[in-house]
């Protein structure tokens, strides 16, 4: 599927061809996008969007490309990354909004936070996503969700009409929200935060980034935690617990740290990732007969 990207009405040198995306990602792997196109202003998603509808190409949408998987044979159609920055604080009586672009890193915003000793992102703050990657599975960490601080989320449908949903439309629910289920492209959000005390922010945010020093695998690529937890058990430990801690196929491993976490060790490729998380679900489900489900999105040509 071939498409005459001159007729796309925005600088041509944001569109690049053939990319790979495992410049784009946490884990550092998938294959080459047909088109691939940064945003940083809502002008050209709107373009973008009105040229893949009037052309009948796919779009696939990325935040920070870190709770995902891309396939070795790439992403057909246009890759979207969305990068829209704003980041604008209103104090009120009782509590501070935040409004912040999609493109945001949550660590940023959590920095700013610290300095304006706004608290309520501590938890969040060693997520290595987006605002907006965020919000679209509900991202949580240390008891907290996301969805505890949002007011309300700014987002634009494939046909370029605008929408605005409060917190109770959002059907937040574990590692989910709306956007998993319907075709919107978030833009910004408004978050409700209050004020806290400098020291006790720092305190807090310095202890978060000790634990995942400690227990996560971060001195490797991954794509963060590979399953979501169960209902009445810990993922993780049964993991360990079949003996598949530093289960190794090519360039990917269970990490030896954590085995919630799949690493790309070495130049790992997609399938020796899918080729683990296989092995792993069979062995799971043979040994302790649960079934898990894969909390990283995997993304690309089926």
């Amino acid at each position: 599927m071939e498409i005459d990207m001159k007729d796309l009405k925005i600088p041509q040198e944001k569109i690049a061809y053939q990319e790979p995306m495992k410049k784009h990602t946490t884990f550092k792997i998938g294959g080459l996008a047909q088109y691939f196109i940064k945003i940083d202003q809502l002008e050209d998603l709107k373009e973008v969007l009105a040229f893949a509808n009037k052309n009948s190409v796919p779009i696939t949408i990325l935040g920070n490309g870190s709770n995902i998987l891309v396939l070795d044979e790439g992403i057909k159609g246009i890759t979207l990354k969305i990068d829209l920055k704003k980041i604008k604080i209103q104090e009120k009586e009782e509590e501070i909004e935040i409004t912040v672009g999609a493109g945001e890193k949550l660590g940023k915003l959590a920095g700013i936070c610290l300095k304006k000793e706004i608290e309520g992102l501590e938890e969040l703050s060693g997520i290595p996503g987006t605002i907006g990657g965020a919000i679209k599975m509900n991202a949580g960490a240390h008891g907290k969700e996301i969805k505890d601080i949002v007011k309300t989320v700014k987002c634009i449908n494939y046909q370029g009409e605008e929408k605005e949903f409060t917190n109770q439309e959002l059907q937040f629910g574990y590692r989910s929200s709306i956007f998993k289920k319907e075709k919107y492209i978030i833009i910004e959000t408004i978050l409700k935060l209050k004020k806290g005390k400098k020291e006790e922010i720092k305190a807090k945010m310095e202890a978060y980034t000790t634990y995942r020093r400690q227990k996560q695998p971060i001195e490797y690529p991954s794509a963060g935690s590979t399953f979501k937890r169960g209902k009445d058990y810990i993922t993780a430990k049964l993991i360990e617990e079949a003996g598949l801690k530093g289960y190794t196929i090519g360039g990917a491993q269970v990490s030896t740290k954590h085995s919630g976490f799949i690493i790309n060790q070495k130049d790992a490729t997609a399938k020796d990732v899918l080729n683990i998380v296989e092995h792993i679900k069979k062995t799971i489900e043979k040994k302790f007969h649960k079934k898990l489900e894969l909390e990283i999105e995997i993304i690309g040509k089926q």
